[in-house]
């Protein structure tokens, strides 16, 4: 699995999570897992386009 594939999924993943868990700190952890998944997805893509 390519690094873009398995970050896209660990993103969608961990925002699901966010949405459906009880616990704000978790919540809070996997928001920002997801925006570390996001920034680094936005890097590869520039990468791959240029």
């Amino acid at each position: 699995m390519a690094r873009i594939d398995y970050l896209r999924e660990q993103l969608a993943r961990a925002e699901r999570l966010a949405k459906a868990i009880l616990d704000q700190k978790t919540a809070e952890r996997l928001q920002t897992f997801a925006a570390e998944c996001r920034g680094e997805l936005q890097v590869l893509s520039r990468r791959t386009a240029a």
